[in-house]
């Protein structure tokens, strides 16, 4: 293991960097929000069929979308009575592949 004994020859990431990386995490902490993620990797999904996906009522998919969408991690499109969701933040992808790359049973 390489020890550094000075913190000047780490690279840090920008307090900017982090702090938005911070608020996207709290926002996905969530087993439901991460399925719905995972589930709009795929393309772009109505709700009841996220809902159907999440194994959640189409109310509480409604609440996970709508606090998604408020951080504008996702975009929506209304067709007629049926409004479709898609990833709009390039940051989730990646997110979800750290996800399973890092934290499987």
């Amino acid at each position: 293991m390489k020890m550094v004994t000075e913190l000047q020859q780490v690279e840090l990431l920008p307090d900017e960097v982090l702090e938005m990386a911070a608020e996207c995490l709290k926002v996905m902490a969530h087993p439901v929000r991460l399925r719905i993620v995972n589930i709009l990797m795929q393309g772009e999904f109505a709700v009841h069929q996220l809902a159907e996906g999440c194994k959640t009522s189409p109310a509480q998919t409604c609440e996970h979308l709508r606090l998604l969408k408020g951080h504008g991690l996702l975009s929506s499109e209304r067709r007629g009575r049926t409004v479709y969701y898609r990833i709009a933040s390039p940051q989730l992808p990646g997110l979800i592949e750290c996800v399973r790359k890092n934290c499987k049973i």
